[in-house]
């Protein structure tokens, strides 16, 4: 049997120098901001992660109660979904449910195996298949390239006790690497459908929201909201803290990414792991 072919190539170009960035500038706030030591600072982020490692099991608990775990029974109808994008990202055992919330909206935790991909139920009604893909494939581009701990590390670490102006800065860094992590998750996703089309389709229904999305007004209304985004300078100054990028330039990279050597290749060798 051939091997698979299991790759994380598709991570954003500068992620990883962000994420250096903003570690190198924690440690250099720790280093000088005399209202925290390092033996503090340390302490303080081995609690963060307790906190987080306990918050993941008690919301884990809480979902299994509340939610429904996708499975060949409850929901035939991802499974395949869940298997053709796993297959292709070469992605570690996760468990999927599906909880009633009114948003349009999926996201994925946990530190420890299996991770966690939750979807809010209007997605079922308001995507179709390939657009369901793509956003299967951006969680689980979260998990395979270990977002899922990252954050709760980096997290921490920019959260530890400094000035106004430290913490500020640390935020506004922590937020920069979140904003590159969804760039790659958003290439996963891509990776995962091997549909550019569908990819942005879906990042538009986001934008316009369960009752939007069901119209071809409110999507049009939604692609309108989009295109002027990065149009209003307050729109641009608060993604400075925003964990997303502005839906504008996450249709541009994708747009990028699809229009790249580097994509299709890594699309025709994910192709082979079906």
């Amino acid at each position: 049997m051939p091997s698979r072919f299991d790759t994380t190539a598709y991570r954003y170009s500068n992620e990883i120098v962000i994420l250096a960035i903003t570690i190198l500038l924690v440690l250099l706030v720790i280093g000088l901001t005399a209202t925290a030591t390092v033996c503090l600072s340390v302490v303080f982020i081995i609690g963060m992660l307790i906190l987080a490692y306990f918050f993941s099991k008690s919301h884990h608990r809480e979902l299994m109660a509340q939610a429904q775990q996708v499975t060949s029974e409850s929901l035939p109808g991802l499974i395949p979904v869940l298997r053709e994008s796993a297959a292709r990202l070469q992605v570690e055992r996760v468990e999927v449910y599906v909880i009633n919330q009114r948003s349009l909206n999926a996201y994925t935790f946990g530190l420890e195996s299996p991770k966690v991909i939750v979807l809010h139920a209007p997605l079922l009604q308001a995507m179709d298949r390939d657009e369901l893909q793509f956003i299967i494939g951006h969680e689980m581009g979260h998990v395979k390239l270990g977002h899922t701990r990252l954050n709760s590390l980096v997290g921490g670490m920019a959260g530890i006790p400094s000035s106004f102006g430290a913490a500020m800065l640390l935020e506004i860094a922590f937020r920069w690497w979140n904003r590159a992590c969804e760039y790659s998750a958003d290439r996963a996703g891509l990776l995962a459908v091997g549909k550019p089309g569908k990819a942005i389709s879906a990042l538009v229904k986001l934008e316009a929201g369960v009752k939007g999305s069901h119209s071809q007004a409110g999507l049009e209304q939604a692609l309108a909201r989009i295109e002027a985004e990065d149009d209003d300078i307050g729109n641009v100054v608060g993604e400075l803290l925003a964990t997303h990028p502005l839906i504008v330039r996450r249709i541009e990279q994708i747009r990028k990414y699809a229009a790249s050597l580097e994509y299709r290749n890594l699309q025709g060798r994910m192709n082979s792991n079906l």
